[in-house]
């Protein structure tokens, strides 16, 4: 495929806040990639030199100045300004492999059904493929009719969306703002009856930003796991997540802090509750299936044989 006429098939939104040196190194990566993809940065109000550094930088980037923190939803800004069939997403501490984005537009293409892909990330220098895409091969959904194994989710910073699903579903919720926050926007693809899929031929590399705050984190994807559980789940599941994120807070020394907003905020999720489809949640369940299949220990007898060769002819 001609890269003139790639470009006008897939773009690339890359989020930021206050990590100028990092954006720097990922822009060069990016603007360097054969399809030559136009390229839009959100960014979230950094207070730092990111703005003036990618103006003067790269006149060819379209940087949208989000005015504040909006967390995910700040990518919702950037992609309004997608011209293209296809969006890519990373962090500014990732990026797109070569070849990856033509390969997208290939699958995306000639699998209509196909809604999001979800790549491959490797990390660091050595290129150590994420635990979370090991999971995400082995999906007990199986690739029936797709490019790949289905899933119920995907990695935010390292997907690719038809632009047109993306804006049907209005795109990250501003009040998740960051962990988790795809789970939501996962949850309405799949009730749409798009696919989501893990994609081994497209490669993002992440090396990962020293300036995270992991407690928070926690926190905050336990609250997420609530509220998301409130607007689309069943009342169990609902109730269970509550729990779980109250308990976290708990021991994060922090439940009057972090727990009295997440009651508040059950009011907003009880307004905006829809219930996801059957289907959806019948693959949930096949997947917590797989899950608990595959985290069982063995019989005692079957612990004790030694590895046979069908199991090293899978691998």
């Amino acid at each position: 495929m001609e890269k003139k006429s790639l470009s006008r098939r897939i773009s690339v939104v890359v989020l930021t806040h206050n990590r100028a040196d990092e954006l720097v190194a990922t822009l060069e990566r990016l603007l360097a990639l054969p399809e030559n993809p136009p390229i839009f940065v959100a960014d979230n109000g950094s207070s730092d030199n990111t703005v003036a550094l990618v103006k003067a930088l790269f006149p060819t980037v379209c940087i949208v100045e989000c005015g504040a923190n909006l967390g995910a939803a700040g990518r919702n800004r950037a992609a309004a300004y997608a011209g293209t069939d296809y969006v890519a997403f990373c962090d500014d501490d990732t990026w797109w492999e070569p070849g990856s984005l033509d390969r997208a537009v290939q699958l995306l293409d000639a699998w209509p059904n196909a809604g999001v892909l979800s790549a491959r990330v490797v990390v660091g220098e050595d290129n150590v493929t994420d635990p979370t895409c090991s999971v995400m091969r082995a999906s007990p959904l199986g690739s029936e009719g797709l490019p790949g194994p289905a899933l119920i989710g995907y990695m935010a910073g390292a997907c690719v969306f038809r632009t047109s699903l993306f804006r049907q579903l209005g795109g990250y919720e501003p009040r998740l703002f960051i962990g988790g926050e795809e789970e939501l926007v996962a949850l309405d693809v799949l009730a749409t009856g798009h696919a989501i899929v893990y994609c081994d031929q497209l490669t993002v590399h992440h090396h990962p930003s020293p300036s995270r705050d992991s407690g928070l984190r926690r926190r905050t994807l336990a609250r997420n796991a609530a509220w998301i559980a409130w607007l689309r789940l069943p009342w169990s599941e609902a109730s269970r997540a509550t729990m779980h994120a109250l308990a976290t807070f708990s021991r994060e020394g922090t439940l009057a802090r972090d727990g009295v907003p997440l009651v508040r905020g059950l009011a907003w999720a009880l307004r905006r509750r829809k219930l996801v489809p059957p289907q959806v949640l019948s693959l949930r369940e096949r997947v917590r299936t797989g899950e608990r299949q595959t985290a069982a220990p063995a019989p005692a007898t079957a612990r004790a044989k030694p590895t046979v060769t069908k199991v090293d002819a899978r691998t």
